[in-house]
Protein backbone atom coordinates (compact mmCIF):
# COMPACT_ATOMS: atom_id res chain seq x y z
CA UNK A 1 0.00 0.00 0.00
CA UNK A 2 1.44 3.47 -0.61
CA UNK A 3 1.80 6.03 2.13
CA UNK A 4 -0.02 8.95 0.66
CA UNK A 5 1.16 10.67 3.49
CA UNK A 6 4.44 10.86 1.43
CA UNK A 7 3.19 11.57 -2.20
CA UNK A 8 4.12 15.34 -2.78
CA UNK A 9 1.52 17.24 -3.42
CA UNK A 10 1.56 19.42 -6.92
CA UNK A 11 2.18 22.90 -6.59
CA UNK A 12 -0.48 25.57 -7.63
CA UNK A 13 0.72 27.20 -10.60
CA UNK A 14 -0.46 31.01 -11.34
CA UNK A 15 -2.87 32.12 -13.83
CA UNK A 16 -1.80 35.55 -14.60
CA UNK A 17 -5.27 36.38 -16.02
CA UNK A 18 -6.55 36.27 -12.57
CA UNK A 19 -4.61 38.46 -10.84
CA UNK A 20 -4.57 40.94 -13.64
CA UNK A 21 -8.48 40.85 -13.03
CA UNK A 22 -8.24 41.62 -9.36
CA UNK A 23 -6.31 44.32 -9.78
CA UNK A 24 -8.34 46.07 -12.73
CA UNK A 25 -11.43 45.79 -10.21
CA UNK A 26 -9.93 47.06 -7.57
CA UNK A 27 -8.97 50.00 -9.59
CA UNK A 28 -12.47 50.56 -10.44
CA UNK A 29 -13.31 50.26 -6.75
CA UNK A 30 -11.14 53.06 -6.02
CA UNK A 31 -11.76 55.29 -9.52
CA UNK A 32 -15.98 54.74 -8.30
CA UNK A 33 -15.31 56.18 -4.66
CA UNK A 34 -12.74 58.85 -5.62
CA UNK A 35 -15.23 60.26 -8.33
CA UNK A 36 -18.73 59.91 -5.74
CA UNK A 37 -17.92 63.30 -5.02
CA UNK A 38 -18.04 64.79 -8.64
CA UNK A 39 -21.63 62.75 -9.80
CA UNK A 40 -23.65 65.93 -7.70
CA UNK A 41 -22.64 68.45 -10.36
CA UNK A 42 -21.21 66.78 -13.55
CA UNK A 43 -22.39 64.80 -16.04
CA UNK A 44 -19.30 63.59 -17.38
CA UNK A 45 -18.92 61.92 -13.55
CA UNK A 46 -22.23 60.86 -13.26
CA UNK A 47 -21.66 58.96 -16.88
CA UNK A 48 -18.19 57.10 -15.84
CA UNK A 49 -19.54 56.62 -12.37
CA UNK A 50 -22.56 55.12 -13.78
CA UNK A 51 -20.85 52.95 -16.18
CA UNK A 52 -18.10 51.71 -13.68
CA UNK A 53 -21.10 50.78 -11.03
CA UNK A 54 -23.33 48.48 -13.52
CA UNK A 55 -21.01 45.96 -13.16
CA UNK A 56 -17.67 46.65 -10.98
CA UNK A 57 -18.46 45.15 -7.38
CA UNK A 58 -20.40 41.74 -9.19
CA UNK A 59 -17.30 41.79 -10.95
CA UNK A 60 -15.31 41.65 -7.87
CA UNK A 61 -18.00 39.26 -6.23
CA UNK A 62 -17.54 37.00 -9.52
CA UNK A 63 -13.43 36.82 -8.79
CA UNK A 64 -13.85 36.19 -5.05
CA UNK A 65 -16.79 33.16 -5.70
CA UNK A 66 -14.91 31.59 -8.40
CA UNK A 67 -11.98 30.59 -5.66
CA UNK A 68 -14.30 29.94 -2.51
CA UNK A 69 -15.13 26.35 -1.61
CA UNK A 70 -18.46 24.69 -1.14
CA UNK A 71 -17.24 22.10 1.38
CA UNK A 72 -18.44 21.47 4.92
CA UNK A 73 -16.12 23.71 6.98
CA UNK A 74 -13.61 22.52 8.93
CA UNK A 75 -11.77 24.05 11.95
CA UNK A 76 -9.60 25.76 10.08
CA UNK A 77 -12.06 27.29 7.56
CA UNK A 78 -13.79 28.01 10.52
CA UNK A 79 -10.81 29.97 12.20
CA UNK A 80 -10.07 31.88 8.51
CA UNK A 81 -13.57 33.55 9.29
CA UNK A 82 -12.10 35.06 11.86
CA UNK A 83 -9.20 36.09 11.37
CA UNK A 84 -10.17 37.26 7.94
CA UNK A 85 -13.07 38.96 7.86
CA UNK A 86 -14.20 39.18 11.14
CA UNK A 87 -10.75 40.80 12.87
CA UNK A 88 -10.29 42.67 10.39
CA UNK A 89 -13.57 44.33 9.86
CA UNK A 90 -13.43 45.07 13.61
CA UNK A 91 -9.76 46.59 13.61
CA UNK A 92 -11.28 48.63 10.62
CA UNK A 93 -14.56 49.60 11.92
CA UNK A 94 -12.73 50.74 15.43
CA UNK A 95 -10.06 52.90 13.38
CA UNK A 96 -12.86 54.46 11.40
CA UNK A 97 -14.97 55.47 14.66
CA UNK A 98 -11.66 57.07 16.00
CA UNK A 99 -10.67 59.02 12.69
CA UNK A 100 -14.49 60.52 12.65
CA UNK A 101 -14.55 61.19 16.29
CA UNK A 102 -11.07 62.80 15.73
CA UNK A 103 -12.30 65.18 12.85
CA UNK A 104 -16.11 65.29 12.82
CA UNK A 105 -16.58 64.96 16.31
CA UNK A 106 -18.50 62.22 15.82
CA UNK A 107 -18.56 59.72 19.31
CA UNK A 108 -20.52 56.75 18.29
CA UNK A 109 -19.07 53.16 18.01
CA UNK A 110 -21.39 51.18 16.25
CA UNK A 111 -20.23 47.60 15.18
CA UNK A 112 -23.32 46.87 13.38
CA UNK A 113 -22.97 49.26 10.90
CA UNK A 114 -20.25 48.79 8.78
CA UNK A 115 -18.03 52.38 7.35
CA UNK A 116 -17.97 52.77 3.96
CA UNK A 117 -16.36 49.99 1.75
CA UNK A 118 -16.26 47.56 5.09
CA UNK A 119 -19.55 46.54 3.65
CA UNK A 120 -18.20 44.26 1.19
CA UNK A 121 -16.05 42.30 4.24
CA UNK A 122 -18.95 41.19 5.90
CA UNK A 123 -20.85 40.26 2.91
CA UNK A 124 -17.70 38.46 1.76
CA UNK A 125 -17.76 36.57 5.17
CA UNK A 126 -21.76 35.94 4.52
CA UNK A 127 -21.26 34.59 1.37
CA UNK A 128 -18.72 32.00 2.42
CA UNK A 129 -20.91 30.88 5.90
CA UNK A 130 -24.15 30.59 3.39
CA UNK A 131 -21.93 28.92 -0.18
CA UNK A 132 -22.30 25.44 1.70
CA UNK A 133 -25.97 25.49 2.86
CA UNK A 134 -26.26 26.67 -1.13
CA UNK A 135 -24.70 24.05 -2.46
CA UNK A 136 -26.90 21.55 -1.08
CA UNK A 137 -29.73 22.84 -3.44
CA UNK A 138 -30.72 22.27 -6.91
CA UNK A 139 -30.18 24.98 -8.87
CA UNK A 140 -28.06 27.19 -6.51
CA UNK A 141 -27.78 30.10 -8.61
CA UNK A 142 -31.68 30.50 -9.23
CA UNK A 143 -31.98 30.05 -5.67
CA UNK A 144 -29.26 32.91 -5.18
CA UNK A 145 -31.28 35.27 -8.00
CA UNK A 146 -34.60 34.57 -6.38
CA UNK A 147 -33.05 35.77 -2.74
CA UNK A 148 -31.93 39.11 -4.32
CA UNK A 149 -34.82 40.22 -6.29
CA UNK A 150 -37.08 39.35 -3.34
CA UNK A 151 -35.36 41.07 -0.64
CA UNK A 152 -35.72 44.43 -2.36
CA UNK A 153 -39.42 44.11 -1.69
CA UNK A 154 -38.33 44.10 2.17
CA UNK A 155 -37.86 47.24 3.94
CA UNK A 156 -36.91 45.77 7.33
CA UNK A 157 -33.60 44.30 5.54
CA UNK A 158 -31.54 46.82 5.74
CA UNK A 159 -27.39 47.55 6.18
CA UNK A 160 -27.45 46.03 9.32
CA UNK A 161 -24.28 43.82 9.21
CA UNK A 162 -24.13 44.47 5.47
CA UNK A 163 -27.41 41.81 4.99
CA UNK A 164 -29.45 43.85 2.14
CA UNK A 165 -26.36 44.47 0.26
CA UNK A 166 -24.71 40.37 0.86
CA UNK A 167 -28.14 38.78 0.16
CA UNK A 168 -28.11 42.09 -3.49
CA UNK A 169 -24.77 40.55 -5.01
CA UNK A 170 -25.12 37.16 -3.76
CA UNK A 171 -26.25 35.53 -7.01
CA UNK A 172 -22.30 37.17 -8.40
CA UNK A 173 -20.57 35.15 -5.71
CA UNK A 174 -22.66 31.86 -6.37
CA UNK A 175 -21.89 32.43 -10.69
CA UNK A 176 -18.19 33.22 -9.68
CA UNK A 177 -18.33 30.03 -7.74
CA UNK A 178 -20.27 28.02 -10.32
CA UNK A 179 -18.09 29.00 -13.10
CA UNK A 180 -15.06 26.77 -11.43
CA UNK A 181 -16.88 23.66 -12.30
CA UNK A 182 -17.89 24.97 -15.21
CA UNK A 183 -14.36 25.33 -16.40
CA UNK A 184 -15.12 28.37 -18.47
CA UNK A 185 -11.66 30.40 -17.38
CA UNK A 186 -10.16 27.11 -18.47
CA UNK A 187 -11.21 27.13 -22.05
CA UNK A 188 -10.52 30.95 -22.33
CA UNK A 189 -7.28 30.06 -21.20
CA UNK A 190 -6.35 27.87 -24.55
CA UNK A 191 -8.64 29.58 -26.82
CA UNK A 192 -6.68 30.60 -29.71
CA UNK A 193 -5.25 34.44 -30.73
CA UNK A 194 -7.71 35.09 -33.37
CA UNK A 195 -11.01 33.69 -31.98
CA UNK A 196 -9.64 35.84 -28.65
CA UNK A 197 -10.14 39.25 -30.39
CA UNK A 198 -13.15 38.38 -32.07
CA UNK A 199 -14.60 37.51 -28.84
CA UNK A 200 -12.75 40.80 -27.63
CA UNK A 201 -14.06 42.94 -29.90
CA UNK A 202 -17.74 41.78 -29.17
CA UNK A 203 -17.19 42.87 -25.55
CA UNK A 204 -15.97 46.53 -26.47
CA UNK A 205 -19.46 46.57 -28.51
CA UNK A 206 -21.40 45.42 -25.42
CA UNK A 207 -19.32 47.84 -22.89
CA UNK A 208 -19.63 50.75 -25.84
CA UNK A 209 -23.27 50.39 -26.04
CA UNK A 210 -23.26 50.38 -22.52
CA UNK A 211 -21.50 53.52 -22.60
CA UNK A 212 -23.51 54.99 -25.35
CA UNK A 213 -26.77 54.33 -22.92
CA UNK A 214 -25.63 56.42 -20.17
CA UNK A 215 -24.36 59.27 -22.14
CA UNK A 216 -27.91 59.76 -23.90
CA UNK A 217 -30.21 59.23 -20.60
CA UNK A 218 -27.19 60.56 -18.56
CA UNK A 219 -30.36 63.32 -17.13
CA UNK A 220 -33.03 60.51 -17.02
CA UNK A 221 -31.03 58.42 -14.73
CA UNK A 222 -29.78 60.92 -12.98
CA UNK A 223 -33.54 62.18 -12.13
CA UNK A 224 -34.30 58.77 -11.22
CA UNK A 225 -31.55 57.88 -9.07
CA UNK A 226 -30.19 55.16 -10.70
CA UNK A 227 -26.95 55.07 -9.10
CA UNK A 228 -28.75 53.94 -5.91
CA UNK A 229 -29.83 50.69 -7.57
CA UNK A 230 -26.60 49.68 -8.12
CA UNK A 231 -25.52 49.27 -4.41
CA UNK A 232 -27.77 46.73 -4.58
CA UNK A 233 -28.26 47.75 -0.35
CA UNK A 234 -31.93 49.64 -0.24
CA UNK A 235 -35.40 48.50 -0.30
CA UNK A 236 -37.52 49.47 -3.45
CA UNK A 237 -39.49 51.54 -1.36
CA UNK A 238 -36.74 53.06 -0.03
CA UNK A 239 -35.25 53.57 -3.82
CA UNK A 240 -38.64 55.13 -4.27
CA UNK A 241 -40.45 52.32 -6.01
CA UNK A 242 -42.94 49.91 -3.86
CA UNK A 243 -44.16 48.43 -7.07
CA UNK A 244 -44.38 44.87 -8.49
CA UNK A 245 -41.93 45.68 -11.78
CA UNK A 246 -38.86 46.86 -9.06
CA UNK A 247 -38.08 43.64 -8.99
CA UNK A 248 -38.07 42.97 -12.56
CA UNK A 249 -35.53 45.88 -12.80
CA UNK A 250 -33.14 44.51 -9.89
CA UNK A 251 -33.62 41.08 -12.49
CA UNK A 252 -33.00 43.34 -15.15
CA UNK A 253 -29.84 44.89 -13.55
CA UNK A 254 -28.20 41.77 -12.66
CA UNK A 255 -28.49 40.37 -15.89
CA UNK A 256 -27.02 43.43 -16.79
CA UNK A 257 -23.90 43.51 -14.55
CA UNK A 258 -23.27 39.80 -15.43
CA UNK A 259 -22.68 40.52 -19.48
CA UNK A 260 -20.65 43.90 -18.68
CA UNK A 261 -18.89 41.73 -16.11
CA UNK A 262 -18.34 39.17 -18.66
CA UNK A 263 -16.85 41.80 -21.42
CA UNK A 264 -14.86 43.31 -18.94
CA UNK A 265 -12.96 39.79 -17.89
CA UNK A 266 -12.33 39.25 -21.65
CA UNK A 267 -10.79 42.35 -21.74
CA UNK A 268 -7.82 41.71 -19.04
CA UNK A 269 -4.90 40.12 -20.68
CA UNK A 270 -4.14 37.04 -19.91
CA UNK A 271 -0.65 36.71 -20.22
CA UNK A 272 1.76 37.99 -17.24
CA UNK A 273 1.92 42.08 -17.20
CA UNK A 274 3.32 44.83 -15.32
CA UNK A 275 0.54 44.38 -12.93
CA UNK A 276 -0.02 40.92 -12.26
CA UNK A 277 1.62 41.08 -9.15
CA UNK A 278 -0.25 44.31 -7.78
CA UNK A 279 -3.60 41.98 -8.35
CA UNK A 280 -2.50 39.76 -4.99
CA UNK A 281 -2.81 42.69 -2.56
CA UNK A 282 -6.17 43.47 -3.56
CA UNK A 283 -7.35 43.19 0.16
CA UNK A 284 -4.83 45.72 1.30
CA UNK A 285 -6.06 48.42 -1.58
CA UNK A 286 -9.68 47.67 -0.84
CA UNK A 287 -9.25 48.21 3.06
CA UNK A 288 -6.91 51.72 2.98
CA UNK A 289 -7.87 53.36 -0.01
CA UNK A 290 -10.95 54.91 2.07
CA UNK A 291 -8.39 56.70 4.25
CA UNK A 292 -6.08 58.08 1.47
CA UNK A 293 -9.81 59.41 -0.68
CA UNK A 294 -11.17 60.52 2.81
CA UNK A 295 -9.47 64.11 2.97
CA UNK A 296 -9.70 64.55 -0.46
CA UNK A 297 -13.54 63.75 -0.49
CA UNK A 298 -14.71 65.45 3.06
CA UNK A 299 -12.62 69.06 2.24
CA UNK A 300 -15.01 69.42 -0.52
CA UNK A 301 -12.23 69.93 -2.67
CA UNK A 302 -14.45 68.22 -5.41
CA UNK A 303 -17.08 70.25 -6.03
CA UNK A 304 -18.35 73.18 -8.06
CA UNK A 305 -15.38 73.99 -10.41
CA UNK A 306 -13.07 70.89 -9.28
CA UNK A 307 -16.22 69.11 -10.79
CA UNK A 308 -14.56 69.58 -14.35
CA UNK A 309 -13.24 67.09 -17.19
CA UNK A 310 -9.35 67.87 -15.98
CA UNK A 311 -10.15 67.49 -12.17
CA UNK A 312 -12.39 64.06 -13.76
CA UNK A 313 -9.82 62.83 -15.41
CA UNK A 314 -6.95 63.74 -12.40
CA UNK A 315 -8.92 61.78 -9.96
CA UNK A 316 -8.95 58.66 -12.88
CA UNK A 317 -5.15 58.51 -13.15
CA UNK A 318 -4.97 59.16 -8.92
CA UNK A 319 -7.45 56.43 -8.53
CA UNK A 320 -4.60 53.86 -10.48
CA UNK A 321 -1.94 55.63 -8.96
CA UNK A 322 -3.39 55.22 -5.08
CA UNK A 323 -4.18 51.41 -6.36
CA UNK A 324 -0.75 51.13 -7.46
CA UNK A 325 0.76 52.30 -4.28
CA UNK A 326 -1.07 50.35 -2.24
CA UNK A 327 -0.44 47.05 -3.90
CA UNK A 328 3.36 47.92 -3.07
CA UNK A 329 5.76 44.99 -0.40
CA UNK A 330 6.49 47.93 1.32
CA UNK A 331 2.88 48.66 2.46
CA UNK A 332 1.53 44.95 3.15
CA UNK A 333 4.59 45.22 5.30
CA UNK A 334 3.82 47.81 7.28
CA UNK A 335 -0.25 46.89 7.70
CA UNK A 336 -0.40 43.09 7.62
CA UNK A 337 -0.81 42.99 11.41
CA UNK A 338 -4.10 45.05 10.28
CA UNK A 339 -5.09 43.35 6.88
CA UNK A 340 -3.45 39.85 7.83
CA UNK A 341 -3.63 39.64 11.93
CA UNK A 342 -2.78 35.99 13.05
CA UNK A 343 -4.22 36.29 16.50
CA UNK A 344 -2.92 32.69 17.52
CA UNK A 345 -3.66 33.50 21.23
CA UNK A 346 -7.53 33.85 20.61
CA UNK A 347 -7.63 30.48 19.74
CA UNK A 348 -8.92 27.90 22.64
CA UNK A 349 -6.95 25.16 20.53
CA UNK A 350 -4.41 25.61 18.23
CA UNK A 351 -4.44 24.68 15.04
CA UNK A 352 -2.11 21.09 14.80
CA UNK A 353 -1.74 20.95 11.19
CA UNK A 354 1.28 22.31 9.59
CA UNK A 355 0.54 25.62 7.85
CA UNK A 356 0.00 25.86 4.55
CA UNK A 357 2.39 27.35 2.03
CA UNK A 358 -0.01 29.72 0.54
CA UNK A 359 -3.68 30.23 0.59
CA UNK A 360 -6.19 32.45 -0.68
CA UNK A 361 -6.90 35.72 1.08
CA UNK A 362 -11.03 36.72 1.00
CA UNK A 363 -10.83 38.14 -2.64
CA UNK A 364 -9.15 34.77 -4.27
CA UNK A 365 -5.53 36.80 -4.09
CA UNK A 366 -2.98 34.36 -3.10
CA UNK A 367 -0.78 34.32 0.54
CA UNK A 368 2.06 33.48 1.48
Amino acid sequence: MTDTASVPTKPRVRVPFWDNARFACIVLVVMGHAIQRQTSDSDNALTLYLFIYAFHMPAFAIVSGYFSKADPPGARQMRRIITDFVLPYVIMQTIWSLVQWLVEGVSVFNPTEPHWTLWFLLALAIFRMVLPYLALLRWPLMWAVVASVTVGFFANVDSTFSLSRAIGILPFFVLGWRLRSWRLADRWQVLGTGSVWGVRALAIAVLGGWLATVLTNIHAFREFDLRFWFFYDDSYKDLGEPVWWAGLLRLGLIVLAVLLSAAFFTLIPRRHTFFTAFGQATMYVYLLHSFVLYPIRESGVLKDDHSSAVWLLTMVFASLAISIVLSSPWVRKVFRPLVEPKPRWLFARPDERPPAPSRTDPTGARRR
